[in-house]
């Protein structure tokens, strides 16, 4: 869109909100000073292009009377805000793929394999866990001392089953485990050891 269909549409919109619907070609060219040619060549070009449309209404005395209508330059920026509100999104989301993939590296120390990143990508596009969840379920494992990723998947399935969604229900949930597990750690080490707490491990801040 060039400067002059630029103030077109906008002395439009201005005389619609001014309770003039449909000014001419004449009155327009005015306050541009342009000619009325290259004033109905413009409004010419904004209606083929979509930007603008002409609408009719029946007056009370039967007569039709038309005026212009921003209704298609409305619709395009809408349109084209949501377009750039999803590419943003889709950024987003394959920036934090490819961070999840570094971080399953950096713990297991090597590239991953095919059957792993095809893994990864189900959890993700199958499975529809979140890539926050996924390296909650990473941290957990390795803070278990079973890094692999059929325990990760487990891991994963059991909180899904639970209704587990959130960093901080992953986290209570794991706290509520360790707990559990407390008890029977505890029968099996000395009694001058037991008073001595065993150590919570909060895997989501390491």
């Amino acid at each position: 869109m060039n400067e002059t269909e630029f103030m077109t549409l906008m002395h439009i919109y201005v005389s619609i909100e001014g309770g003039e619907g449909f000014p001419t070609p004449n009155e327009l060219a005015a306050k541009m000073s342009i000619s009325s040619a290259v004033c109905m060549d413009t409004l010419r070009a904004l209606i083929q292009r979509g930007f603008l449309s002409i609408e009719q209404d029946q007056q009370q005395n039967a007569l039709i009377c038309e005026r212009y209508s921003l209704k298609p330059l409305w619709e395009k920026l809408i349109h084209h805000m949501m377009q750039e509100t999803r590419e943003v999104e889709k950024s987003e989301e394959e920036q934090e793929e490819l961070n999840l993939y570094t971080m399953f590296e950096k713990e297991f120390g090597r590239a991953l394999s095919p059957f792993e990143c095809e893994t990864l990508a189900m959890w993700i596009d199958q499975d529809h866990h979140d890539p926050i969840i996924i390296k909650a379920a990473l941290r957990e494992s390795v803070m278990s001392g079973k890094l692999n990723f059929r325990y990760i998947d487990r891991i994963l399935f059991e909180w899904k089953k639970n209704g587990i969604r959130t960093i901080d229900q992953a986290r209570k949930h794991s706290q509520k485990f360790r707990q559990n597990q407390q008890p029977k750690k505890l029968s099996s080490v000395n009694p001058s050891q037991s008073t001595s707490a065993i150590p919570f491990f909060n895997w989501l801040e390491q």
